[in-house]
């Protein structure tokens, strides 16, 4: 079941960010950065794992990067602007440290 509630909760992050990152811009991507970071060592410090914390990760990455590519009718959720560069690498870097720091 925390499996369950980890792919939920990287879903979740993963959905908001994308949302959230270019609303007022800069602090939508500030607050999509440090809320992403947030729930992936939240995650870990719940449910007492680094493994968790991967999945979510893990599905964290998959929803951004799905967003970065073109949908049916050719169009972008993060576009190859600043801010969305800046989600997807400052966002994994976070995404990094989050997963190392200790339980």
């Amino acid at each position: 079941m925390k499996y369950l509630y980890s792919i939920l909760l990287g879903l979740a992050l993963g959905a908001s960010s994308v949302f959230v990152h270019n609303l007022y811009p800069p602090f939508g991507l500030f607050l999509s950065i440090a809320g992403t970071s947030f729930g992936v060592w939240a995650a870990g410090r719940k449910w007492g794992g680094r493994t968790y914390r991967f999945i979510v990760a893990i599905v964290w990455g998959f929803v951004v990067l799905r967003a970065g590519f073109p949908g049916l009718n050719d169009e972008y959720l993060i576009q190859g602007d600043g801010l969305g560069t800046s989600l997807l690498n400052i966002g994994f870097i976070a995404i990094v440290i989050a997963i190392m720091m200790p339980l």
